[in-house]
C-alpha cells in the first residue's frame, strides 16, 4: 500500500472516531507516525499536507565543504605558520578567506598528508611487546 493511501485512510479512520492506536495497528505503522500525520493534517488540511509530504526532501543536496582548493590552503597555512595547530588554522581560514571549517575537518585534511600525534606523547617509549606462546 502506498504511503499517500495510508495517510488518507489514517485521516478517514481518525475522523470516524477510531483511536490512533487502533489505526496504527490496522495499517501496520508506528503510532507516533499516525500522531504526526494527524497533527499535520489538522494544521494544514489534507491536500496541502499531502503536497508537503510529496515535496519533502526534494531540494538540492548541500555542497561538500572540503575540496582540493581548501586542502591546498590548509596545507599552505600549516607550512607558512611553522606547523601550527588546527585551532589556529581555523582562525586563519576564517580571517583570510571567510571559510568556517571545524577543527575535526582540518585535522582530517592534515591527517592525509602528515603523521599527527599529540605533543605529550612525542618521546614516550613503547611498553614491552608481548610474545606469543605456543
Amino acid at each position: 500500500m502506498n504511503q499517500l493511501t495510508k495517510i488518507v485512510i489514517t485521516w478517514e479512520l481518525f475522523e470516524s472516531g477510531i483511536p490512533k492506536l487502533h489505526i496504527a495497528g490496522k495499517l501496520d505503522i508506528h503510532r507516533e507516525t499516525v500522531h504526526l500525520w494527524i497533527k499535520g493534517i489538522e494544521e494544514f488540511g489534507l491536500l496541502e499536507f499531502l503536497d508537503n509530504y510529496l515535496s519533502a526532501k526534494k531540494g538540492e543536496r548541500a555542497k561538500r565543504k572540503i575540496d582540493g582548493l581548501l586542502k591546498a590552503r590548509v596545507y599552505r597555512l600549516r607550512e607558512e605558520n611553522r606547523n601550527c595547530c588546527g585551532q589556529k588554522i581555523k582562525e586563519y581560514l576564517k580571517r583570510d578567506y571567510g571559510i568556517s571549517l571545524g577543527v575535526k575537518s582540518i585535522y582530517k585534511i592534515l591527517g592525509e598528508k602528515y603523521t599527527l600525534r599529540s605533543k605529550w606523547k612525542k618521546n614516550q617509549k613503547r611498553g614491552p611487546i608481548p610474545e606469543a606462546s605456543s
